[in-house]
């Protein structure tokens, strides 16, 4: 099982703090650093104010040298697809081939409305579309031409460049749809996210994408989970570090990673039962370094 830190800089957090939290991941031996791409903070006043996701990592593709880093997920109402493309492969081509492209529909109506982006009710088609045309542009040999019509997009006689360090860049589709998204991840992903749900939820996930595998023929994605982290050497440490983020220790546990370090091996364990093998820590309080290391220390060892 590896494990990825994941952040929410919306929240409030300048290119600095989260070159800390990225070094620090990569330090302590996590696999690697992804953040979500939003604009506008989901309560409190988000100062600094908001970093751009692809700006972001393409300053921590240079300084760091190993951990992967990606997004949680790029909305597909933010970039046209043939521009993401060309951003998400100058990341990887910058990092050495460490990108990874988490992709979704978007669901934070007020931060378009704020931004004024337009936010259409039905997004599903976008993203599919996203899916195809943004492969399709990284797998077009050099020299040769890629066009796209689809009911969102068109293009014509696009060179397909640049190309990615990487032969694919892994792509990461994730939600709960019952129908919909395990067959958009069995034919697209690399991997499948599950996020901020109880158990018998991601079990029931889990369950769809490998059906929607098996019925399209193809080999099940990576399965991975993520949760908010409130960790300790203690209850009452851990329940600090919930409060710290105005949170409730007890009413985390059905859907975060919190505890003692016995109460998150046993979960752990529990997710990978499910065959999970990857977990998103999700960090809210980015100045609680010491956390990380902890985790690193205290809890990846029983369960590497």
């Amino acid at each position: 099982m590896d494990f990825r830190v994941f952040t929410e800089p919306q929240q409030g957090a300048s290119y600095d703090d989260l070159l800390a939290v990225a070094q620090a991941t990569e330090r302590l031996g996590f696999d690697g650093f992804f953040r979500s791409d939003h604009f506008l903070s989901m309560g409190g006043d988000g100062l600094p104010g908001p970093t751009d996701a692809w700006t972001t990592l393409a300053g921590l593709a240079r300084e760091t040298s190993r951990i992967r880093l990606g997004t949680l997920v790029t909305s597909v109402t933010f970039r046209h697809p043939s521009i993401l493309a060309i951003q998400v492969a100058g990341v990887d081509q910058m990092s050495g081939g460490r990108v990874e492209l988490g992709l979704g529909t978007g669901w934070m109506e007020e931060e378009h409305t704020a931004l004024g982006v337009p936010f259409p009710a039905k997004r599903f088609g976008m993203l599919e579309e996203q899916l195809e045309l943004i492969t399709g542009l990284w797998s077009t040999p050099v020299g040769d031409r890629f066009s796209y019509e689809g009911e969102h997009y068109r293009l014509q006689n696009a060179p397909g460049l640049p190309k990615p360090t990487q032969s694919s860049v892994p792509i990461i589709v994730g939600g709960g749809g019952p129908k919909r998204t395990p067959a958009l991840a069995a034919r697209f992903a690399t991997e499948y996210n599950s996020v901020f749900v109880d158990l018998a939820e991601h079990r029931a996930r889990m369950a769809r994408v490998r059906q929607a595998s098996e019925a399209a023929e193809r080999e099940v994605p990576i399965l991975s989970i993520g949760g908010t982290i409130a960790v300790g050497a203690s209850t009452a440490d851990a329940q600090r570090r919930a409060e710290a983020i105005g949170r409730d220790l007890d009413r985390m546990r059905p859907t975060g990673i919190v505890g003692t370090p016995i109460e998150v091996v046993d979960r752990l364990g529990a997710f990978a039962e499910l065959g999970v093998t990857r977990v998103y820590l999700q960090l809210l309080d980015l100045q609680d370094l010491d956390q990380l290391e902890f985790f690193a220390t205290e809890i990846v060892p029983q369960v590497g």
